[in-house]
C-alpha cells in the first residue's frame, strides 16, 4: 500500500531532470543539445537581458536542474532571429550562428486543424508571416508545406496562426494549426 508515495515520489524527482523543451517550448538559437544544456549554461541571464523581443525567460526555481535556464514559448512570443543573444552568451552554450542555419525547432502543419488543408479557406498566415517565405514554408495548391531544410524554428509562423485547437482564435490554446517540434 505504500507504494504509490514513493512511486509518485519518484515520478516527481525524475520530471526535474526531463528537458523542459516540447512542443513550442524551445531554446533559443545556437543552443547546444539538451543533453550537455543544463551544465554548460551558466544562468548569467544575459540572453534575457539583451532580447529586444522579450522572447527569452528563464525558468523558475520548479524547473529542477533547468532551473535558470533561458526558454522561448513561441505561442506567447516567437523568436524574431535578431541573434543578439548568441553574441553574449559566455560559455558558448548559445554557440554563433548565422540567421538561416538556426534549427531551434521545425514547424509542422496540423491537417486537421488548418483551415486551408481542409479546404474550408484559405489561409496564408504562415506562409506571409514567415522570415524565409518560399524556402521554409511554401505553398502546394495553396496549401503551407515546412520544408525542414530551411525551417528555423523562431515560431513566428505560431505565434501568428488564427486557428487553435479551440477554434478560430480561442484564448489559451494547447495546439495551433501549425506547432514547433524541437529538433532531436
Amino acid at each position: 500500500m505504500s507504494e504509490a508515495p514513493i512511486n509518485s515520489g519518484r515520478r516527481h524527482f525524475l520530471g526535474l531532470f526531463r528537458s523542459p523543451v516540447h512542443e513550442n517550448v524551445l531554446r533559443p538559437p545556437g543552443a547546444v543539445g539538451e543533453d550537455l544544456f543544463a551544465s554548460k549554461c551558466i544562468r548569467c541571464g544575459r540572453c534575457v537581458e539583451v532580447c529586444p523581443y522579450k522572447s527569452i525567460f528563464p525558468l523558475d526555481v520548479h524547473s529542477g536542474i533547468w532551473a535558470g535556464t533561458p526558454i522561448i514559448a513561441v505561442m506567447t512570443i516567437p523568436c524574431y532571429l535578431c541573434m543578439k543573444c548568441v553574441e553574449v552568451c559566455p560559455t558558448g552554450t548559445l554557440r554563433p550562428i548565422q540567421q538561416d542555419e538556426v534549427r531551434m525547432g521545425l514547424a509542422v502543419v496540423d491537417r486537421y486543424l488548418c483551415v486551408t488543408w481542409r479546404g474550408e479557406a484559405l489561409c496564408r498566415t504562415c506562409y506571409n508571416i514567415c522570415p524565409f517565405k518560399d524556402k521554409a514554408i511554401r505553398l502546394d495548391e495553396l496549401r503551407p508545406v515546412v520544408d525542414p531544410k530551411h525551417c528555423t524554428g523562431c515560431g513566428i509562423c505560431v505565434h501568428a496562426c488564427p486557428m487553435t485547437d479551440k477554434g478560430l482564435g480561442a484564448s489559451n490554446p494547447t495546439k495551433k494549426a501549425i506547432n514547433c517540434l524541437p529538433r532531436s
